[in-house]
């Protein structure tokens, strides 16, 4: 049997204090995630005031001094400070956001949108009940891009279990048919052939259309893979023939989900920027929006309470004085977070405009320099994980375009003569090749090797593939036409 030994050890473990908490939280959120914790803090903590006060000075920014503050006794006055200290007492009016007021936005969903648009077709269908449930139940089944990646008997489960409805499979396909002849033109399709043959079959019936018709119903994989000839001499078609089936199919929408109602799928993308960049008179200003998030204070009224004087023995008052304490210190913190965050930001953001200074003059891409997050923490002295939470889920409005603060980093590689260009500058250049090459021979991997070389890019094949997967570029297979 082991001995057992008894030994002290000493261990260092670093503690995150409740304002670092608080301020990591906070520098996480974009601005509209802010505003609405915000708005909840203000909800339940009734000592924190967002209504300025008459006649008050100019606010002073919050200053923390002491992490911890300790007791003695039960005098108020000694917990928290009097009027006679040399820090007035909880005036923490935080002078942390501009005077611009929010413009008006609005945020809606795509795919309730989509849905909706469905569902009130669906209310013109003269169906009895139980047929309007299983179409009902079909299009909420329905992905993002109208299609309906469910089999039958997976719907025909899910509408007893969750729905309490008993249907057959043979119904259930009767009112998938009738959600296919819904607008747009396609949706409920279970893959891409049905969704373009659906297409097809609702335009008028021309030899083009008919044609495009054979080639999806009986030479799918062919089209799919670019064998032209093979298409054509299966379905005995000319080359001007194929080219005007393959004109029909361009036309066609693989995704109808996305399609409806343009201006619901602009708003969708609408997002509200935590920085803007407007660039007058040869300078680049920064600014931060203050939108709807207001300026934070301690009521005075509680302030007032506190200093007061001593706390009776009473068990009551004891505990509406801990209360008060409590509701104090964590506004103390929220408030001292919210100027910690601002800093954080700014001088992240000016660290980024800094080191990409004349990509954000004029916009062009080929500036932008190599940029990863070690950069920016070097710049500014924070942390990795701190620029790395600034960066997440924040947007920059600029004079050429809203941007993801994301957009501006990018690894780099060397050029022919030795200097580091970004990674994106690289695949620009890709692009370009892709998009003057001859379709009817496209250049393979090789060959774009050869040409960015001739560029001064040097990059190996397989970093070419991996470029071309990112930029949703086929193979030159693929890229072929006639």
């Amino acid at each position: 049997m082991a001995a057992i030994k008894q030994g002290l050890e000493q261990k260092m473990q670093q503690k995150l204090s409740p304002l670092q908490i608080q301020t990591i939280k906070l520098i996480e959120m974009p601005v509209q995630a802010l505003e609405q914790h915000v708005r909840e803090v203000l909800n339940d903590n009734p000592v924190i005031d967002d209504t300025p006060q008459k006649g008050e000075d100019e606010p002073r920014d919050v200053s923390i001094s002491e992490v911890e503050e300790k007791e003695q006794g039960t005098s108020m006055e000694d917990s928290y400070g009097s009027q006679d200290d040399d820090i007035p007492a909880y005036n923490l009016h935080v002078n942390n956001w501009g005077k611009d007021e929010r413009p008006e936005y609005n945020t809606f969903s795509v795919k309730q949108s989509f849905t909706q648009s469905l569902q009130e077709q669906l209310g013109y269908r003269n169906l009895t009940e139980h047929q309007r449930t299983i179409a009902s139940f079909i299009i909420g089944s329905l992905d993002d891009d109208g299609y309906l990646r469910r089999d039958i008997e997976s719907l025909v489960d899910d509408l007893a279990f969750r729905a309490g409805v008993e249907a057959t499979p043979e119904e259930v396909e009767q009112m998938l048919r009738v959600v296919q002849e819904f607008e747009p033109s396609g949706v409920g399709a279970r893959d891409l052939r049905e969704c373009l043959l659906i297409q097809l079959e609702n335009k008028k019936r021309t030899p083009s259309v008919e044609n495009a018709i054979r080639v999806l119903s009986e030479q799918f994989d062919a089209f799919k893979n670019r064998h032209f000839t093979k298409i054509m001499s299966r379905l005995h078609l000319s080359t001007d023939e194929l080219k005007a089936v393959m004109e029909e199919i361009r036309r066609l929408n693989p995704s109808p989900g996305g399609q409806i109602d343009d201006s619901y799928n602009d708003q969708a993308q609408q997002v509200v920027p935590d920085f803007r960049l407007d660039y007058e008179n040869g300078q680049l200003l920064l600014s931060m929006p203050r939108f709807s998030i207001p300026e934070l204070r301690i009521n005075q009224k509680y302030s007032e309470i506190m200093e007061t004087g001593r706390v009776s023995e009473n068990k009551a008052d004891k505990d509406a004085a801990s209360f008060v304490k409590q509701k104090i210190d964590s506004a103390k913190w929220f408030i001292e977070a919210l100027r910690q965050r601002q800093n954080t930001l700014e001088s992240t953001m000016r660290a980024i405009i800094d080191y990409q200074h004349d990509y954000f003059v004029d916009g062009d891409e080929s500036s932008l320099r190599p940029m990863v997050l070690k950069d920016i923490a070097e710049i500014t002295g924070f942390d990795i994980s701190t620029i790395s939470r600034v960066v997440n889920s924040k947007w920059i409005e600029t004079h050429f375009g809203i941007f993801p603060l994301k957009y501006f980093f990018s690894e780099g590689l060397e050029n022919s003569e030795g200097e580091e260009v970004s990674t994106r500058e690289i695949k620009k250049a890709l692009r370009e090749m892709v998009d003057a090459e001859d379709k009817r021979n496209p250049l393979t991997d090789d060959e774009l090797v050869e040409g960015l070389s001739a560029k001064g890019y040097k990059v190996a094949r397989r970093t070419i593939a991996k470029y071309r997967a990112l930029l949703d570029i086929p193979t030159a297979r693929l890229r072929r036409e006639l």
